[in-house]
């Protein structure tokens, strides 16, 4: 894999990142585009549960809503993949067999991405051999913060190896690289070292996914396609809850890279709370009445 040449990034403007987020978010939506965001965004949602008290039957309950996340509209899609703990893969792979929804599971001592390389590796190696069709990563933040560049580079090359034909998505964690650039070098440096996907956070740190961090990243992976004509997804997670940000995100990823890139093959939402929001929107927009919270399971 070639090192990216940092000589040539940049310092990223965040008022001018700041300013087109505004400008983009003001975009209207007519209400059949609407419908057809909602359902969209639907269907790029990671599943989520990372918490020490999963259990079997959790994890179960959590696949059978990514299958069908409302009964009484079977016709919905289904969101693109649960997202769990190694030692549940297998759990879930069994649940969702046969049917459209991906596996992934975090892996390298997520989340804080504290342990030896070789302990990194034996985590993806096992999660793979669980069945795990995507691979959710943490890049070591104190080395790159160090200017450890070349460390964090071979690292995601040794667990993309380990990944064998399971996706890899890369997780910077933005809300710890203090700037910016800093987000862009990481975007960067992971593109270039084989990520599939590029994603902001782990949702257990403080800001997570931003609009702002959205758009750099987004423009980096604009930038690598040009260069070497390969497509990598991108990944916002945490804090996103509402179905009219998840609008706004679908917007900046149109405007930037284009509708190539509106699918769950190349856009996801790492935001399990999101969900309920887009099924009471959806609801709306098909019935024209709001649905109580009550009638939405909370996993």
């Amino acid at each position: 894999m070639p090192y990216p040449d940092f000589s040539r990034t940049v310092p990223i403007d965040t008022v001018g990142v700041e300013e087109r987020v505004s400008r983009l978010n003001k975009r209207s939506i007519k209400k059949e585009s609407k419908l057809q965001g909602l359902k969209l965004a639907l269907s790029m949602i990671d599943h989520t549960t990372l918490e020490g008290k999963d259990s079997e039957g959790k994890v179960i309950q959590l696949c059978r809503k990514a299958i069908t996340p409302y009964a009484p509209m079977p016709d919905l899609p289904s969101v693109a993949a649960v997202c769990v703990y190694p030692n549940m893969v297998s759990i879930a792979k069994k649940t969702v067999a046969g049917t459209s929804v991906n596996v992934a599971s975090v892996a390298t001592a997520f989340p804080s991405g504290m342990a030896k390389l070789e302990t990194k590796l034996e985590d993806v190696k096992y999660a793979v051999s669980e069945g795990a069709d995507e691979i959710d990563m943490v890049i070591s933040r104190g080395e790159f913060l160090k200017g450890n560049f070349t460390y964090v580079f071979d690292e995601i090359v040794a667990v993309k190896e380990a990944c064998g034909d399971a996706h890899l998505k890369v997780i910077l964690e933005t809300g710890e690289l203090e700037t910016l650039t800093n987000v862009r070098k990481a975007s960067d440096l992971a593109m270039h070292a084989g990520a599939d996907f590029i994603k902001t956070s782990t949702g257990k740190i403080q800001p997570a996914a931003t609009q702002p961090v959205t758009l750099v990243m987004l423009e980096a992976i604009r930038n690598y396609y040009t260069e070497t004509g390969r497509k990598v997804g991108m990944k916002p997670a945490g804090g996103i809850r509402k179905a009219k940000e998840a609008l706004q995100y679908l917007v900046l990823v149109n405007e930037t890279l284009g509708s190539e890139w509106l699918t769950n093959k190349m856009f996801r939402f790492g935001a399990s709370s999101l969900t309920n929001d887009l099924l009471m929107q959806i609801v709306k927009q098909e019935t024209g009445v709001y649905q109580s919270p009550v009638y939405f399971s909370n996993d």
